[in-house]
């Protein structure tokens, strides 16, 4: 029921051939569904020639051209939006209606990018001599790296694939190696929707030999990471020695503020979901949530409710609402996170420990009245557990928000204008969204700040990474 994993390089799907390989663990059994193939570096040295032919010619597509494709993969997204997304949760956990969900999205995206990369515009400036043209272009960076996380195998990597193919140039991608069959699938789409052999590559395998082998090479011009801000760093440094341009799209530990004039059914209702979507595992999901002390006990008692009433299992199971954690180390964080809350005075209001089972299943977790020293308070837990906290003034919560070195997303609730005005200004966050869950859609701009990043993927800016700006002036 899992599929033969492969590389896919300069057109070409390549399995077996005597690579090194390892097991593909199913996360609700920890029981192996697969191989993977590790590439090697004759594998990426093919992969860096193909992508380097394939864009001279490609660079110099037509935007309709690449329109079209982008098109056509959105068609066979939808199509085969329910067998990707199970095998999705097969491999990565998460309950089936958000694997097949994510696939779905993925075809707006794919849409999106149909539509823009068919307005990539250059200028003219007006010149102060009448015999001078001077115009300015945007043209396509270059053969780019991608590497995709885990959490959410098919979107991350697809967000960086449509803009780097949408803008003219080739890329190689490298998905993760705990939930690899998404990327194959949409390379086989690709495949199909006509995309000439090396505008795309993938290759697998040793993420550190990868990263360092492709960003070193001469040949690659971009790079677009999602990940860990530790590793994000790395990367970035390996590239900014060598001047290349990056995207990094890094951790989080997203503040949520809820005043007292909140619509506080409203609130809940959307953050419960959002907290535990994913089993927690989002780089944007809310987890330090400060509630203002005249509707804190109210909040507090929904939100505890919600997530107790939560059904947790295998994400094939009908009635699941919250899958396995992707990996046993995240259950182990999950624990460590607790028990220093635990140690510190703080209050385990649900959940707090692992599942009975073979899988890594964790409860859904509230814990309240967290110190600031709590780990939970300065780290990103990446997993079901939200901390609780009780705030005064906004001008106070203001300063314990942007506390930390992350400035991914942030979230607020209130029905005053001088607040909403207030929270937007003030929050230190690539991303704001006030009073629902408004982000991540192909239209709008997806990217942090501080220690979460540089650079947006979607919206308006989303070819912005992959695009050279060049000067041209001519005397007639």
């Amino acid at each position: 029921m899992y599929p033969e994993l492969s590389l896919y390089i300069d057109g070409q799907f390549i399995q077996g051939g005597g690579r090194r390989e390892q097991d593909v663990l199913n996360p609700a059994t920890n029981l192996p569904i697969g191989k993977l193939p590790h590439a090697t570096p004759a594998d990426l040295d093919l992969a860096l020639s193909s992508a380097q032919r394939a864009f001279e010619s490609w660079r110099n597509s037509s935007p309709m051209l690449r329109s079209q494709i982008l098109r056509k993969v959105g068609e066979l997204m939808r199509e085969r939006a329910p067998v990707i997304g199970r095998l999705i949760t097969l491999e990565q956990g998460k309950p089936l209606a958000e694997g097949v969900g994510e696939v779905t999205v993925c075809a707006e995206h794919a849409d999106w990018h149909a539509e823009e990369c068919r307005r990539i515009y250059g200028r003219v400036i007006p010149a102060r001599n009448s015999r001078v043209q001077q115009t300015v272009l945007r043209e396509p960076i270059g053969v780019c790296v991608a590497f995709s996380p885990w959490n959410f195998p098919f979107s991350q990597a697809f967000r960086k694939v449509a803009a780097a193919v949408g803008a003219g140039c080739s890329v190689i991608l490298k998905g993760s190696s705990d939930t690899p069959h998404a990327v194959v699938a949409m390379a086989q789409m690709f495949h199909e929707a006509g995309l000439p052999p090396g505008v795309l590559n993938l290759v697998s395998g040793d993420s550190g030999m990868i990263s360092d082998y492709l960003i070193k090479s001469p040949v690659v011009r971009k790079i677009s990471f999602t990940g860990s801000t530790p590793v994000g760093q790395q990367l970035a440094a390996l590239a900014g020695s060598l001047m290349k341009r990056c995207t990094m799209e890094l951790g989080g530990h997203a503040p949520v503020i809820v005043c007292d004039d909140a619509d506080i059914d409203s609130a809940v209702e959307a953050l419960a979901g959002y907290k535990f979507r994913n089993a927690g595992q989002v780089c944007i999901s809310p987890t330090r949530f400060f509630i203002q002390d005249g509707v804190y006990d109210r909040f507090v008692e929904q939100f505890v409710a919600k997530a107790k009433s939560l059904k947790v299992g295998d994400g094939l199971e009908a009635g699941t609402r919250m899958g396995p954690l992707a990996q046993r180390r995240r259950v182990t964080a999950m624990e460590d996170f607790v028990e220093d809350a635990r140690q510190r005075g703080a209050s385990i209001l649900a959940g707090g420990s692992r599942l009975p089972g073979d899988g890594n299943f964790f409860a859904p977790t509230v814990i309240a009245d967290l110190p600031e020293d709590a780990r939970f308070m300065n780290e990103e837990p990446f997993g079901p557990v939200a901390g609780i906290v009780r705030f005064k003034t906004v001008e106070e919560v203001l300063q314990r928000a942007n506390r930390l070195p992350f400035g991914l997303a942030s979230y607020a609730f209130t029905t005053s204008c001088k607040n909403a005005h207030t929270l937007s200004r003030g929050l230190e966050a690539g991303q704001v969204s006030i009073n629902h869950m408004g982000l991540a859609m192909a239209e709008v701009p997806f990217g942090g700040i501080k220690e979460s990043g540089y650079g947006s993927e979607g919206g308006a800016e989303t070819f912005d990474g992959y695009l050279t700006t060049k000067f041209v002036t001519q005397f007639n």
